[in-house]
């Protein structure tokens, strides 16, 4: 089963900035929906751990992303391969930046698609849930992307929000 997205959103930061923040896995890594945890193995590779829980499936999934494409500062292309409860999944993530005349415009795409029992058993949730996590992982990096001053009082709430999640799902 394969989920597309995409979309765009614009930040008052210039290009280097949102592209450093992109690439950074220490910086971009925490802001995925359920996130638990996170292993660096260097600059373009690391695995990320997020609790997963569809239907009577829960568990936690362990996802080895590395960063395929880095074309500083302008794009920045990721691939990844996850063992979820229930099944496997691979997934791509792509962001484009350009320079606009008040920050930085992100296009976003990717794909991510399921593959195991994962796919009988939630059927037609896995779409909606999939759509549901993407625009939280894009509404985290919007709220972290927000210039310096905003960002002070914005971050603590949004990063708090994102580690509770798993919390009170488990």
């Amino acid at each position: 089963m394969a989920i597309k997205f995409g979309g765009e959103f614009e930040v008052q930061r210039n290009r280097e900035e949102v592209y450093d923040f992109l690439t950074d896995p220490n910086r971009f890594g925490p802001l995925l929906p359920d996130f638990q945890s996170i292993s660096v193995q260097d600059p373009t590779h690391f695995t990320v751990k997020v609790s997963v829980g569809v239907s009577h499936i829960r568990g936690i999934a362990d996802v080895k992303l590395a960063l395929e494409e880095a074309q500083r500062p302008s794009r920045a292309k990721y691939r990844g391969q996850g063992i979820v409860p229930g099944g496997n999944a691979s997934v791509t993530a792509s962001f484009d930046l350009s320079q606009t005349s008040t920050g930085t415009k992100v296009a976003w795409n990717g794909e991510a698609q399921i593959f195991g029992k994962l796919i009988s058993v939630a059927g037609g949730l896995l779409e909606p849930l999939g759509r549901k996590n993407i625009q939280k992982l894009i509404d985290a990096l919007q709220a972290a992307l927000k210039p310096a001053a905003a960002q002070n009082v914005a971050a603590p709430q949004t990063a708090d929000q994102t580690m509770e999640t798993p919390k009170g799902a488990a």
